[in-house]
């Protein structure tokens, strides 16, 4: 109602009343339970709506930097987030310098601390690790404030300015600062950031600091330097996306020597079960199907998740390797018990007689019936499995 038709009669009117309509959000989140985010959706999705309202109204740029001001630093649900960059045409560079002006004044103010602490807030302090976070959370508002309106400015060096010396070298944050110099021209300083993170040896953020690194090297003209590092990256987690590039890369009929190698090597990658996760992404049934082969010993049935849709694939082209697999999810769940999972296993036990005719041979593999009557032997006593067996 309020964009569809208010707002086609009177703009004002329909910014006054989404703004309302927005402000109604708290009280429901209090009363109702939005575990599917069902409610918090349509308030996501009406904040959008400001976009179009807005500039067409005459509120003065003072005023709306003091409204947002005070939705922003009362939004505990989070329904205001993201209204500065929605609103940063409307308010204009006057607008947004009032709006940073309320900022920075209330990143000076100090903290209020109460005199008396209530005892249920000194418990909870306590069990948490004896420290008032308050001051950290300021100082992340804070920071969050001014980096949007630094963006809405196009300011990129204010946005960067927000990160404290210690929060660059974490491999994240150097990354997108990385890209962000990378924008504005200045490769070699985006190169710098990214060499003075702190290497924990951990995995997290490291992709997206791989993909600003190579970024920046290409940008500087260093290409053997960006392919040496996407073969790295590919070696140390099979990586498909920096294989593809490397390949691409290379001078013409050299791609097809690199992709052998990269497919020997992921035959004797130590974890199997990521190398049979890059065959299936590289679309190589083959190499899938000797990786199986090769390591079936190595296989963890507990993975059906990747197991089951590489067996479907291999089933028609190299039923022996699908055969394997399936025996593997078999094996897995009927040694740990897992009755939730015999319907499955019953299903591939069923698959694995379905192709043995197409097996030319099982070579030191037990065949289809060595297997069946193992199986039997092994199990005999699973008659919760066995009766969802229907054999063919």
């Amino acid at each position: 109602m309020i964009v569809d038709k208010i707002s086609q009669e009177d703009q004002g009117m329909a910014f006054d009343l989404l703004w309302q309509f927005i402000e109604l959000a708290p009280s429901l989140y209090e009363r109702v339970d939005d575990r599917r985010a069902h409610v918090g959706e349509v308030f996501r999705s009406a904040i959008l709506h400001f976009a179009d309202i807005a500039p067409c109204t005459d509120i003065d740029s003072e005023t709306l930097a003091n409204r947002v001001w005070t939705t922003v630093s009362d939004n505990v649900y989070g329904e205001w987030d993201g209204i500065i960059s929605i609103l940063a045409p409307t308010l204009g560079e006057a607008g947004l310098s009032y709006l940073k002006a309320h900022v920075e004044c209330f990143a000076h103010t100090p903290p209020f601390e109460p005199e008396v602490e209530d005892e249920a807030n000194l418990f909870l302090r306590e069990l948490w690790d004896g420290e008032d976070h308050g001051a950290e959370r300021k100082q992340r508002f804070v920071q969050q404030c001014l980096q949007e309106i630094a963006t809405a400015t196009g300011d990129t060096y204010a946005y960067i300015r927000e990160y404290s010396p210690e929060d660059q070298r974490d491999k994240v944050i150097a990354a997108e600062i990385a890209m962000l110099l990378l924008k504005d021209s200045n490769a070699k300083d985006a190169l710098a950031i990214l060499n003075n993170v702190t290497d924990d040896g951990g995995s997290f953020g490291q992709e997206q600091w791989d993909d600003a690194y190579i970024s920046t090297l290409m940008v500087l003209g260093h290409h053997n330097d960006a392919q040496a590092h996407r073969w790295l990256c590919f070696e140390n987690g099979l990586s498909v996306d920096h294989l593809r590039a490397f390949l691409k890369g290379l001078p013409d009929f050299e791609d097809f020597e690199a992709e052998d190698r990269a497919r020997a090597y992921a035959l004797n990658y130590p974890d199997v079960m990521r190398a049979l996760h890059f065959c299936l992404k590289w679309s190589d049934l083959l190499t899938a199907a000797q990786l199986v082969e090769a390591r079936a010993d190595e296989l963890d049935g507990d993975h059906y998740e990747l197991l089951t849709p590489v067996a479907d694939t291999l089933r028609e082209r190299h039923p022996l390797a699908a055969t394997l697999i399936w025996r593997t999810m078999i094996d897995f769940a009927l040694t740990d018990g897992r009755t939730s999972r015999y319907g499955n296993a019953a299903d591939h036990l069923n698959d694995c007689g379905a192709v043995a005719h197409e097996v030319d041979t099982f070579d030191t593999f037990p065949s289809h019936d060595q297997y069946l009557d193992e199986l039997r032997v092994r199990h005999e006593h699973k008659s919760s499995f066995w009766t969802k067996f229907v054999g063919l």
